[in-house]
C-alpha cells in the first residue's frame, strides 16, 4: 500500500507545480498528455499484473528457474515494446491528441509534453515487469524503494525545471522521464541482488520465440481489460475537455485524487495477487480463503480511510494543488463524487488482485467488457444533460458494475471450486 500510494504522487506534484501558474492551460496540457501516456503505457500493464501472478505461482512451487526465466523474458519483451512505441511516436501522439479534442492552445502544449515523455517508454515498461516480479516473489520493499526514488527525484526536478528554469509543461515531462529511468535502474539492481546464486545464464533462460509469444497469449485478456479501462478514463477526460479548459483542469485535479485512491487500495490487491498466487501454486484452499477474507477486511478499512480523508480534507488539498480561482471552485463543486469513489471502487480493485493471482484473466476481460459497454457508455449517454456531474456518475457506475460482475463470478468460482481446477486453468489460458 505504501508503495502504490507513491505512484500518484508524481501526478500530485505535477498538478501542484502547474496549478499555481497563471493559466489553467498548462495543467490541462499535462492532464491530456498524461492521459495519453496512461493509454500507451498501461495498454501493456500486463507486464506488471501478469508477471505478478505467474511469478507468485512459481514462487509457491519454489521453482527458481521459472521465476528467473519469467523475469528475463519479460524484461526483454518490455524493452522491445518500449522501443517500438518510440519508433511509432509520431502517429501515436498525433492520433491521441486528435481524439482528446482539447482546445488549440492546450493541444500545442500537450504535444510539447508528449514529445519529451515518450522517450521514457522502455524504462516505464521495464518498471512494470520489475515491480510485478518483486511483488510476486514477496519482496514489496523493492518497488517501494524504486518509487520513493522516482518521486523524490521528480519533485526536485519539477521545482528546478518549472519553478526555477520556467520550462512549464516541458519541464514536467523531462522531470518524469528522468525519474522513470532512475527507478528502472534501481529495480534492475534489486532483482540482480535477489537472483538465485546458482543461476546459470544460458540460452535456456532466454528461451525461444515461442516462450515470448506464450507470455503474450497468457496476458492478452489483461491487455484487453486494461485498454477498455484506459479508454473509459480517456473518454472521461475528452468529454470534460469539450466542456472547457476550466472543467478539464478541475477534473485533472480530481483525477489525481482518484489515482491516489486506486493506487492506495491496490496495495491490498497486490498483496492478494502474491498470496493468492502462492496458495494456488501450492494448492492450499484454506490459505486461499484466508487471504481473501483478510484482504477484504483491510480493503474496507482502507476505503473508509480514504473517504474520511477527502470528506474532511478534500477542500484543503485542492487549495494546495491549485490557486486558480475558477479551477479551485469547479473542483470543489464536483468533490462529493470523490467522497463516494473509495467505497464504490474498492471491491473491483480487490477482486482484480484475486483474479490476477489465480491467473483468471479472461474473467477480468469479460467483466470489463460488460461494465463498459452495458453500463458505462449507456449511463453517460442518458446523463449528458447533467454536464460534468453526468461524467462522474458514469465513472462511478463503471466501478460499481465491475464490483457486481466480478463479485458474482468470485462466488460462483468458489462454490464450484474453479480456482483449483487444472482443466479450467488450462482452458482459461488457451
Amino acid at each position: 500500500m505504501l508503495t502504490n500510494i507513491t505512484v500518484p504522487l508524481l501526478g500530485l506534484v505535477d498538478t501542484a507545480v502547474l496549478g499555481h501558474l497563471d493559466h489553467p492551460e498548462y495543467l490541462g496540457a499535462v492532464a491530456i498528455g498524461g492521459n495519453l501516456f496512461s493509454i500507451l503505457y498501461w495498454t501493456f500493464g500486463f507486464m506488471r499484473m501478469g508477471t505478478t501472478g505467474l511469478a507468485a505461482q512459481a514462487y509457491g512451487r519454489q521453482d527458481d528457474f521459472a521465476q528467473s526465466a519469467l523475469l528475463v523474458r519479460s524484461l526483454l519483451l518490455a524493452m522491445g515494446i518500449g522501443l517500438l512505441l518510440i519508433l511509432l511516436r509520431g502517429p501515436l501522439i498525433t492520433l491521441g491528441l486528435y481524439l482528446m479534442d482539447a482546445s488549440d492552445e492546450v493541444t500545442v502544449l500537450a504535444r510539447e509534453y508528449t514529445d519529451i515523455r515518450i522517450w521514457s517508454a522502455p524504462a516505464v515498461l521495464c518498471q512494470y515487469t520489475l515491480v510485478g516480479w518483486l511483488i510476486g516473489t514477496q519482496y514489496p520493499r523493492g518497488p517501494m524503494l524504486m518509487l520513493i526514488l522516482a518521486n523524490s527525484l521528480n519533485i526536485l526536478l519539477d521545482v528546478l525545471f518549472v519553478t526555477v528554469m520556467g520550462w512549464n509543461s516541458q519541464g514536467v515531462a523531462a522531470a518524469t522521464a528522468i525519474a522513470e529511468y532512475s527507478a528502472a535502474g534501481l529495480g534492475l539492481w534489486l532483482v540482480w541482488k535477489r537472483r538465485p546464486r546458482d543461476l546459470v545464464f544460458d540460452r535456456h533462460l532466454f528461451g525461444v520465440l515461442e516462450d515470448y509469444l506464450a507470455i503474450l497469449r497468457v496476458n492478452r485478456y489483461i491487455m484487453v481489460r486494461t485498454i477498455l479501462l484506459l479508454l473509459s478514463l480517456a473518454f472521461f477526460t475528452a468529454q470534460g475537455a469539450q466542456q472547457g479548459d476550466t472543467i478539464l483542469a478541475a477534473n485533472a485535479v480530481l483525477l489525481t485524487f482518484l489515482m491516489l485512491i486506486s493506487n492506495g487500495l491496490d496495495g491490498f490487491a497486490n498483496g492478494a495477487e502474491a498470496l493468492v498466487g502462492e496458495a494456488v501454486g501450492q494448492r492450499q484452499r484454506e490459505q486461499f480463503r484466508a487471504v481473501c477474507r483478510t484482504a477484504l477486511r483491510w480493503s474496507i478499512w482502507g476505503a473508509a480511510l480514504f473517504t474520511g480523508l477527502f470528506f474532511f480534507g478534500g477542500g484543503f488539498i485542492i487549495s494546495l494543488l491549485t490557486s486558480i480561482p475558477e479551477v479551485s471552485g469547479a473542483a470543489r463543486e464536483y468533490l462529493p463524487w470523490i467522497w463516494l469513489m473509495p467505497l464504490a471502487a474498492v471491491w473491483g480493485f480487490l477482486l482484480d488482485g484475486i483474479f490476477i493471482g489465480a491467473t483468471r484473466t479472461r474473467d477480468m476481460q469479460n467483466t470489463m467488457l460488460f461494465s463498459v459497454i452495458v453500463i458505462y457508455l449507456p449511463v453517460w449517454w442518458l446523463t449528458q444533460g447533467w454536464g460534468n456531474h453526468g461524467l462522474w456518475f458514469a465513472i462511478t457506475s463503471l466501478m460499481l458494475a465491475r464490483a457486481g460482475s466480478m463479485g458474482w463470478l468470485f462466488l460462483s468460482h468458489t462454490h464450484n471450486d474453479v480456482w483449483f481446477s487444472d482443466e479450467a486453468h488450462k482452458k482459461h489460458a488457451d
